[in-house]
């Protein structure tokens, strides 16, 4: 909508669109920051400066579509990179990013310790802006993991969400600030939580080549791994990988009537995880475009899957989510 259309329905923009900054005063996350977006396409969700610029929760029009795990909402400062801890302080949300050295279990590769799903989660960012442009809002940061006499991995995000639509874009760019190569991890976990994900929901593969369990419990749902039932008591988790054509997904509920499109850069991610867990309490499901097999560090190098970014170069990623009505 032109502002000459516009400021003729409404004489303030933030009444359909826009982006505060805003703290939080009490939990496990007090203290941390928040930005809250909105977009005149029924779009509102939070992202985290203090835990990676990652996306918390997410609702399109008005319904709910992110996860939000028993912990609830965390900040850096609560992230305790001990073997067993990541499951006492994950806190689900949209967007979870895992990496940068180390995906999958906890581990020690060459002596050195790496926790669950990596330290990614626990970076804050700096040089963030938040700008509400013409056509879009816009917001940055940088996210830097380092070592003393080791590695410096320096993650650029950009997140644009264009003012009367209902997407998202996600544009990584990493960079080594170092002479020497670095073995790299990184995996993207979209979490869908309910009323998105029901027994109403069907998870859509259009290029889908084959598909992969991860273990035998998976196996016995081989055939019903893009099917949804409703919460079970007890039930185990069960993670599939599948071999795509193109970086797409789609969850679709036709009982509300909503449809949820995540696509990727294959040349980056070439990997495609589905983490399904119909367990009650802990009802969600993940899509997960990733670098790895999420083995870890020594379990991946061995499978000739760990990749590379040489000294003072960069890798670009880009993803996005896409809402619709059916």
């Amino acid at each position: 909508m032109k502002k000459t259309q516009l400021y003729r329905y409404t004489g303030n923009a933030g009444q359909l669109y826009g982006a505060r900054r805003v703290q939080v005063m009490e939990g496990r996350a007090n203290g941390a920051q928040m930005i809250e977006v909105k977009t005149g396409g029924g779009l509102e969700f939070d992202l985290l400066p203090d835990t990676g610029l990652d996306i918390g929760s997410l609702r399109f029009q008005g319904v709910n579509i992110s996860y939000l795990s028993k912990n609830g909402m965390d900040a850096s400062h609560a992230v305790l990179p001990y073997e067993t801890e990541f499951i006492n302080t994950f806190p689900g949300g949209m967007l979870y990013t895992c990496g940068l050295r180390s995906v999958g279990p906890a581990n020690r590769d060459n002596g050195e310790w790496h926790p669950l799903h990596g330290r990614y989660h626990g970076l804050s960012a700096t040089e963030v802006s938040v700008q509400v442009g013409e056509d879009a809002i816009t917001i940055s940061g940088v996210m830097t993991e380092s070592a003393l006499f080791g590695h410096v991995l320096q993650l650029r995000r950009k997140i644009t969400a264009p003012l009367m639509e209902s997407r998202i874009l996600i544009e990584d760019t990493i960079e080594n600030l170092t002479p020497r190569a670095e073995e790299i991890m990184l995996l993207y976990h979209f979490n869908f939580g309910y009323p998105m994900l029901s027994q109403y929901a069907q998870l859509e593969l259009p290029d889908r080549v084959s598909v992969k369990p991860r273990d035998e419990n998976a196996a016995k749902g081989i055939g019903r791994e893009l099917e949804f039932t409703a919460p079970i008591d007890g039930e185990p988790e069960q993670v599939f990988f599948h071999a795509l054509d193109k970086g797409k997904a789609r969850l679709v509920n036709t009982t509300l009537g909503l449809s949820a499109k995540l696509e990727w850069d294959q040349a980056t991610l070439p990997v495609f995880a589905q983490w399904k867990s119909m367990a009650s309490g802990d009802y969600v499901l993940g899509l997960e475009p990733t670098n790895c097999y999420i083995m870890g560090r020594n379990a991946e190098r061995e499978n000739k899957t760990l990749q590379t970014i040489e000294g003072f170069s960069t890798m670009k990623t880009s993803l996005s989510l896409t809402f619709e009505k059916l």
